[in-house]
């Protein structure tokens, strides 16, 4: 081979590692960008979050505040028994808030696992009910039931699938038109109620923490029931999501089948 030959492919060669190195960097680039990126979403998410916390916060300790002065300015026994109670009932809604942001926390917290066990979840779904029956029978509501199998056992920790069930139909009495359907099939519980505003509601967006429809705002209420749902069902090895049917949303919980449990 001649030395004009090797010239050419020497020139070849070195292109091709430097359009190589060129493609490197642009990808590691590209790839810190794209992290920036992330990061900066992460951040604005979680200044939103610190502000509908504050909010959150901020609003029953006001109340409170402001019904103890009136309290002090009051001029008959009953206005002031009256102030006294508003701040007591503002002071419940902290303490509210407060529980609930320790069971997100808890939720959340992988250092302490859930010990998971064979557990018959429709005698939880019907303790669950039962502690909300008072509820809707203040709304003269009466829960349609579509359960195929009552004894499915799934893999689940027994009190966090309580409150799995608990927060879904919190949110329903809190939110809902009317009374919700439970159908169960195998591991899987879907949810569905009728609600007053559907285009406020936005599925995708409706686990996440500190989230609220506009109709639910101003509720006194931490948007953090459904996070903690879908949280839980996570640890427990299964999911939730949700989506809207016309003007029905329907919450899904999937679990997993119990070790040696039948799902046909």
């Amino acid at each position: 081979m001649n030395a004009a030959a090797t010239s050419v492919f020497q020139w070849i060669f070195l292109r091709g590692v430097i359009a190589s190195i060129a493609r490197a960097i642009n990808e590691e680039l590209d790839a810190q960008r794209d992290a920036h990126i992330a990061q900066e979403a992460h951040r604005a998410a979680f200044r939103q979050d610190l502000a509908s916390l504050s909010h959150d916060i901020r609003t029953p300790l006001a109340g409170a505040q402001g019904y103890l002065q009136l309290h002090d300015r009051a001029e008959s026994e009953t206005e002031r028994r009256r102030c006294l109670s508003e701040a007591a009932s503002s002071l419940a809604a902290m303490r509210k808030l407060t529980d609930t942001l320790f069971d997100y926390s808890k939720a959340l917290d992988e250092s302490a696992p859930l010990a998971l066990s064979s557990v018959r979840a429709c005698d939880v779904l019907a303790d669950v009910l039962a502690g909300v029956y008072p509820q809707f029978l203040e709304r003269g509501w009466a829960p349609e039931l579509h359960i195929e199998d009552e004894e499915v056992l799934i893999e689940a920790n027994a009190e966090a699938l309580a409150r799995v069930f608990s927060n879904v139909l919190t949110n329903v009495v809190r939110y809902g038109a009317d009374a919700p359907c439970i159908v169960q099939r195998n591991g899987v519980f879907v949810v569905k109620n009728n609600v007053s505003d559907s285009s406020s509601i936005d599925p995708v967006r409706l686990f996440d923490r500190f989230y609220r429809a506009d109709t639910a705002r101003g509720g006194g209420w931490s948007g953090l029931g459904l996070a903690i749902v879908a949280q839980l069902c996570s640890r427990m090895g299964g999911s939730a999501s949700a989506r809207i049917e016309g003007d029905v949303l329907e919450i899904e919980l999937v679990f997993k089948a119990a070790p040696g449990a039948s799902t046909a």
